[in-house]
């Protein structure tokens, strides 16, 4: 009962509640009642409006005849000319074929620069740090000296040790004349033979240990950080500075298994090195080229790959341990197959080109690349020269339709690449 009440005061509602609307829906409807039977010849006016109301409503029906027959034609004429350009465009399908040629493939690895030698320069022994005679990145050269800590108990007991030395040289020598002189035996002078012998050599300890306050530069090279100032109090073992030989870099790279494995082979074959080249910040090329100098022996079980080691001559000094840069390794491969990026699709992941055959018809077919150039892929299973392959127009083509084609040269083809695969 409720729901029946509701409904019927429903209208009601709405009219109470949109009174501006509900004004508007009523001259709607009684204006299209007017017009409907006035078209019909019931005469719902006066005759003097009923005749100006069917000139109105005659007027506004051509005129909507008019706006009709006119979207009609434009549109007619706007899908004609689009078919006509889709037409044209499916027909323009260019075919080329896949090229067998020598190709430099470059591959770039992240490497870590190091010097052929980086020590850290330390105290052999303690005490004051008493002078200091080198600067921060200074070149010097091997035996200077760098570093003086003050000597004190070495010198003194290297004047104790001396003196040892010089008495038993003396005792010695006065026993050597008695000696001659048949006053004393020979085992005598053996015995202070091995005396002095003793406190010479503890002399020379001595020494030796006084020497170690003085830190020399153990190889030419170049100064780094100084760790300590001067005055400071050293221990033993301290470290002073570092010191880096940069005249040879050793550059560190990490090279994947399958590239590990081209590289052995083609040592095996007794090919030529691979020219190796270092791109450092900014792109700016090293001048000096490298050359392979040790391979690790192990791989990394994590990452798969295995370290590799160039050496760079650094005649200007311009590389310092420690920094970053790009390994190039170019190397020729000769007789591939090749062909253009843009001539390839990607479906789920894998390559695919789409080769006419003798029938004049387009089929699929997957290939696998083996190394990606900047405009080209060196293909090495799934097509070989000689073959037709599509090119351009690839997304109107499907597999095993009949394709209507303009071939081009491969030769015009890779010398007029920009474009990339789709």
């Amino acid at each position: 009962m409720k729901r029946i009440v509701s409904t019927v005061l429903g209208p009601f509602r709405f009219a109470v509640r949109r009174p501006i609307t509900t004004l508007f829906l009523l001259v709607a409807l009684i204006g299209g009642t007017v017009v409907g039977l006035t078209k019909k010849g019931v005469d719902v006016l006066p005759p003097p409006y009923s005749e100006r109301l069917r000139t109105h409503t005659d007027d506004l029906i051509a005129r909507s005849r008019k706006a009709k027959t006119y979207l009609v034609a434009q549109y007619e004429k706007y899908f004609a000319t689009h078919e006509e350009a889709v037409h044209h465009e499916e027909h323009k399908i260019v075919v080329t074929s896949p090229q067998a040629r020598d190709v430099t493939i470059t591959e770039g690895y992240v490497c870590q620069i190091h010097s052929q030698r980086h020590i850290n320069v330390c105290a052999l022994d303690g005490g004051y740090l008493e002078e200091i005679f080198v600067k921060e990145g200074q070149a010097v050269k091997k035996g200077d000296l760098m570093f003086k800590i003050v000597p004190v108990l070495y010198q003194a007991k290297l004047e104790a040790e001396k003196a040892e030395a010089d008495l038993a040289q003396l005792e010695y020598n006065n026993t050597k004349m008695l000696s001659d002189s048949k006053v004393v035996s020979q085992n005598e002078v053996l015995l202070l033979q091995a005396k002095l012998a003793k406190a010479q050599a503890k002399a020379s300890l001595a020494r030796a240990e006084l020497n170690f306050t003085n830190v020399r530069a153990p190889f030419d090279g170049i100064i780094d950080r100084l760790h300590e100032q001067l005055g400071s109090l050293i221990k033993e073992g301290d470290i002073l500075t570092t010191l880096s030989d940069n005249s040879v870099m050793w550059v560190y790279f990490n090279v994947p298994e399958a590239q590990y494995l081209d590289y052995m082979a083609a040592l095996n074959q007794h090919r030529e090195d691979p020219k190796l080249e270092l791109m450092l910040a900014g792109d700016r090329k090293f001048p000096q080229v490298g050359k392979i100098g040790a391979i690790e022996a192990k791989f990394n079980n994590e990452t798969g790959n295995i370290a590799f080691r160039a050496d760079f001559p650094n005649p200007d000094r311009l590389l310092r341990h420690g920094q970053t840069g790009t390994v190039l390794l170019s190397r020729v491969s000769k007789d591939v197959t090749v062909i253009p990026q843009r001539a390839t699709f990607e479906i789920l992941a894998k390559r695919y080109v789409y080769v006419v055959g003798e029938d004049g018809k387009a089929h699929q077919r997957e290939i696998s690349i083996q190394n990606e150039m900047d405009d080209i892929f060196v293909v090495n299973k799934g097509v070989k020269a000689g073959e037709k392959i599509v090119l351009e127009g690839i997304r109107q083509v499907h597999d095993g339709e009949e394709v209507h084609y303009e071939f081009n040269p491969p030769e015009l083809v890779m010398a007029n690449l920009k474009n990339r695969a789709e």
